[in-house]
């Protein structure tokens, strides 16, 4: 009985105790996921998309403009709109009384120039020419002016009265500050020569400048 071995015995003995002991992990993990990291990674992503769900959930949403707004856009756009329209009409308008103004002051200076040529009286001469003079400027004042002394004794000495009345003006022409204003009239004048009045017609033609704001006769023309 001594002779034979147990196979229990022998079945043991042949394993080697290394491989059993390098067949055990030394660590968990080693050789395999581990169950606590991935739980972790799960956790960590599951946070940031809670995160984002927040973020968005907190950003304010586009929204249509209601009608209302939608209305006051639209007036705020219509009435600049507007107001530079208005604003453009009125300086048309701005233009055109300026023009109308400026040619109504060419052709009043022109009339009135033609009346104080046309209307002289011998008991107050000196104040008749005064006035010519002072409605007259450039070549027309220098050659009137020149003259005046001897017309003023003319007068006297015939005593002459002269009484003009415009029957009709117009603005001829116009270039920059310079005016062509022609003037019909008609002259009565007596004299102590003349046992009746004299009556004439006559048509002139009266440069007119403008001088600042204010525009004075710069020379005379009969026409036919």
């Amino acid at each position: 009985m001594a002779g034979h071995a147990d196979p229990a015995n022998t079945e043991v003995s042949d394993r080697n105790p290394t491989e059993t002991l390098d067949s055990t992990p030394s660590h968990p993990g080693a050789d395999g996921p581990d169950p606590e990291l991935d739980d972790t990674e799960d956790y960590e992503a599951a946070i940031d998309a809670d995160v984002d769900l927040a973020s968005k959930a907190a950003a304010p949403a586009k929204q249509p403009l209601s009608p209302v707004r939608l209305a006051t856009a639209l007036g705020l756009v219509l009435a600049v709109g507007f107001a530079g329209l208005g604003g453009w009409f009125g300086f048309r308008d701005y233009r055109t009384h300026r023009v109308q103004q400026e040619r109504e002051l060419l052709i009043q200076v022109g009339r009135q120039g033609a009346l104080n040529l046309t209307t002289i009286d011998w008991r107050h001469a000196d104040a008749d020419i005064r006035r010519i003079l002072d409605s007259a400027t450039g070549e027309f004042y220098e050659d009137f002016s020149k003259r005046s002394k001897p017309f003023i004794e003319l007068v006297q000495k015939a005593q002459s009265n002269s009484v003009g009345t415009v029957t009709d003006a117009g603005l001829e022409s116009q270039s920059g500050d310079q005016a062509q204003v022609l003037v019909a009239v008609s002259v009565k004048t007596t004299s102590l020569a003349a046992a009746e009045p004299d009556s004439r017609h006559w048509r002139m033609r009266l440069s007119v400048q403008k001088i600042g704001s204010d525009a004075k006769i710069s020379n005379v023309a009969f026409v036919p």
